[in-house]
């Protein structure tokens, strides 16, 4: 049943118009400094285009990297009973804590020239720092625990009862993943997907530490923000509200289609 106005306790809608201002107001500042005659000029420049695609793509890389690698992270931290579990969780939700520039810090000194495997990589000629697939790299170490933690708290949730009804019908662990435990998946993939590619698209601090800031290969668009800001503030304005309306829009269209999945 869903919850009227009047239902909720008076007190608690001044903290929740606050937290709502505290949100909100920000974003709406941005509108007061830009010039409006120059805005379309701003955000059809070359630079904010090649910004713009180049974290849309990465993005959707990462996205479908987090899914190919922590759908069965998620599922292994839910299901296993190996000794340690918990620290291995730890480790998984480490880059939600971490401040981004130390990731991209660990991502450099392991990834590059001088990196354990960063070494083994320059003898066959492979260099990932200050490439695209250094910020797809960057951007998959900091949004996959969105990913991971989505599904993991979704197949808590729904228990291992069905996969135990499985197994009892002669079902394999290999059928039993595709015919029972995927479909349970399915109302928390999505929203865990949408929170993982915003995450990705606004990644800033391990992205232009381990992958740099080139125009058309690892400038992404808070990237170019960043850039933009030092020489031409309404630019940099401009390339915001583009990066602002560019995440709202993923949230209002995938959001209402994940919630859909679960009613």
């Amino acid at each position: 049943m869903k919850l009227r106005a009047s239902q909720v306790p008076a007190v608690l809608w001044v903290p929740a118009v606050l937290a709502l201002a505290l949100v909100v107001l920000p974003v709406l500042g941005l509108l007061t400094r830009v010039d409006p005659a120059r805005l379309p000029e701003l955000l059809l420049s070359p630079a904010a285009l090649d910004a713009l695609w180049l974290s849309v793509i990465t993005g959707l890389i990462s996205t479908a990297l987090a899914l190919l690698l922590g759908g069965p992270l998620a599922l292994v931290l839910a299901r296993s009973r190996m000794r340690g579990l918990r620290v291995v969780r730890a480790f998984v939700l480490l880059p939600l804590v971490l401040p981004p520039v130390v990731g991209g810090l660990a991502l450099l000194y392991l990834l590059g020239r001088t990196g354990p495997i960063g070494q083994l990589l320059d003898v066959v000629g492979i260099r990932l720092p200050y490439t695209t697939t250094a910020v797809v790299i960057a951007q998959t170490f900091v949004a996959m625990p969105f990913l991971v933690v989505g599904l993991e708290g979704a197949l808590r949730t729904a228990g291992g009862r069905y996969e135990q009804v499985a197994a009892t019908l002669g079902a394999g662990p290999w059928l039993t993943f595709r015919r029972v435990t995927v479909p349970l998946l399915l109302p928390a993939l999505g929203s865990s997907l949408v929170l993982t590619f915003a995450r990705a698209l606004g990644e800033f601090g391990a992205t232009i530490t381990f992958a740099g800031s080139l125009q058309g290969t690892t400038r992404t668009l808070p990237l170019a923000i960043y850039t933009t800001s030092q020489s031409d503030v309404d630019a940099a304005v401009a390339m915001s509200l583009l990066l602002v309306v560019v995440a709202l829009l993923v949230i209002v269209v995938a959001r209402p289609k994940a919630v859909e999945g679960r009613l």
